[in-house]
């Protein structure tokens, strides 16, 4: 099993994104962490480090996939 992990602001794009995601990947191929750095805001430099610029963003096997565009990274600061 892949892990995968969901980084977002909460704002109405990423919320989007988040019942898309959970809706689109098969569960018994991934385990899918929900990071809302609006309210974990101690994960930002983790997500930094993993390449997300923007959230909406999924990372999986150290590979950024940015989705849509709610919010820049340095907007959550």
């Amino acid at each position: 099993m892949k892990n995968a992990v969901f980084y977002h602001a909460g704002c109405p794009v990423c919320v989007s994104a988040e019942r898309a995601i959970a809706e689109g990947l098969d569960p018994k191929l991934y385990q899918v962490e929900v990071v809302h750095l609006g309210e974990q805001k101690n994960r930002l430099v983790e997500a930094e480090r993993a390449g997300v610029k923007s959230v909406p963003a999924l990372v999986i096997d150290n590979q950024v996939f940015h989705i849509n565009h709610g919010a820049d990274l340095s907007a959550l600061k």
